[in-house]
């Protein structure tokens, strides 16, 4: 056997026509050209960069350098505007804080046309999900502007992200924000909050055309500023309390006959009294927060109390109460359900970590914001795409969509002319990749896109 780098007519990453044509459809190249003012040499011609730096992240790059992996056999026959992963670099060196936030109106005009091109938030004009949280990307050395030990304890940089999902869709980033290490969970949080909001009503999750948003937090982001943004936008708010003296009281004034036993692990249903057994319980009672200050809210207060596993022995139960505050008018059950669904962002999380945001490849500061956006661009993409492949793959994780789709070898020929990309016979995801393939290029999808 011998192996010899010597075919021009190959590509290790096919799947990357249909998913940057879908992009080109829905018009990243001109948003960027049109909304980024970069003005340095190297910050020029983003109508090409940025989709180059979002199919190179489609493809599985997390560093600049990996944007090579645009440069190989036939690629040049496939994509026009490929640039060096230098230039690359460049160009995201050249951003300031204003032009991330000009990435980011880009952002969020794409998810509005993915969402009308796809369907990428199905029964979202119902009911939908946006969820709040945040992450921090561990770094080394003493290059990485911002970097610093925050409440983890882990020395890194914080990326605050919010996500939309429904009740039958995966969650889409409506919005980020990368900080300094050292930052609190709650900076920011209230704007990001009212940016993720109009976005998601662009997007077609609009609570005033009568979707039902639920902003969903942990007490990191028990705050006025982040309920009152969601008030103010329509949106419904479900947010971890904290066990202050005043959520305290209240769950102490709780009367023992208001606790519900809720389905857990450990529930058993007894037939005789046709009841639930459980060692967790819920109650609700009215409460007014921020009783200190001049902007105070009330609404309910719902408690989920839990067996103290420390304690097994005890005469009486020794309970752990997880208060959360919140304006949704669900039965008390149903809402401590929803609440704790919240957890859904971390699949994001893990997502993004596994795909561009393996770590952030500058030691620019708005270059690795404008990294971490382009990362959220990407996301949705791909999800987009893998709602246009089949049910299987819109729900499924990034680095499967990337190895059932993207990252497909093909062989270029050209008969009489034309292009054909020959892909692998007996290809276990053909049928799903061919869906995509129609979806983006039959003559009706492409009178769609014009």
């Amino acid at each position: 056997m011998s192996a010899v780098f010597d075919d021009p007519t190959l590509v290790s990453c096919a799947g990357l026509v249909p998913v940057v044509e879908l992009a080109q459809a829905c018009g990243l190249a001109g948003l960027a050209g049109q909304t980024l003012t970069l003005r340095e040499a190297g910050g020029v011609n983003a109508h090409l960069k940025v989709p180059a730096l979002v199919a190179g992240m489609v493809a599985g790059a997390d560093s600049i350098d990996d944007m090579d992996l645009l440069r190989h056999g036939a690629m040049s026959r496939l994509f026009g505007g490929v640039r060096a992963p230098s230039t690359l670099g460049t160009f995201l060196r050249s951003f300031s804080f204003g032009h991330v936030r000009q990435l980011d109106a880009v952002a969020a005009t794409l998810l509005q046309r993915l969402a009308q091109r796809s369907p990428l938030l199905p029964a979202g004009d119902v009911i939908a999900f946006l969820d709040i949280d945040d992450t921090i990307r561990a770094t080394y050395g003493y290059t990485k502007q911002g970097a610093g030990h925050g409440y983890s304890g882990v020395k890194g940089i914080n990326a605050l992200i919010a996500t939309i999902s429904t009740p039958a869709a995966a969650p889409v980033i409506a919005a980020t924000r990368l900080r300094k290490g050292s930052s609190n969970s709650g900076r920011g949080a209230a704007r990001l909050v009212a940016d993720a909001l109009v976005t998601a009503a662009r997007a077609g999750v609009d609570p005033g055309a009568g979707s039902l948003v639920i902003l969903r937090a942990d007490s990191a982001y028990y705050n006025h500023d982040v309920t009152a943004a969601a008030m103010r936008h329509g949106a419904r708010f479900s947010v971890t309390a904290r066990m202050d003296p005043a959520v305290r009281r209240a769950i102490a004034a709780i009367p023992e006959t208001g606790w519900t036993p809720i389905r857990y692990p450990n529930a058993v249903w007894d037939e005789d009294e046709q009841r639930l057994i459980s060692d967790a319980e819920v109650a609700e009672i009215e409460f007014t927060a921020f009783a200190s200050t001049a902007e105070k809210i009330t609404a309910r207060l719902i408690v989920r109390r839990v067996r103290d596993r420390n304690h097994p022995d005890e005469l009486f139960p020794v309970w752990r109460y997880h208060p959360f505050f919140t304006n949704s008018t669900e039965p008390v059950t149903a809402a401590d359900i929803t609440h704790r669904q919240h957890a859904i962002i971390e699949t994001v999380f893990a997502d993004v970590i596994d795909g561009p945001l393996a770590h952030l490849p500058s030691g620019s500061f708005p270059a690795n914001s404008a990294w971490t956006v382009l990362a959220a661009i990407t996301h949705n993409l791909l999800r987009a795409a893998g709602t246009l492949a089949g049910r299987a793959h819109s729900v499924a994780r990034g680095a499967t969509l990337r190895r059932h789709l993207v990252n497909v070898p093909a062989r270029i020929a050209r008969p009489q002319g034309k292009h054909t990309l020959h892909l692998p016979a007996h290809w276990p995801r053909a049928d799903n990749w061919k869906a995509l393939w129609d979806s983006i290029f039959t003559a009706t999808a492409r009178q769609v896109m014009a």
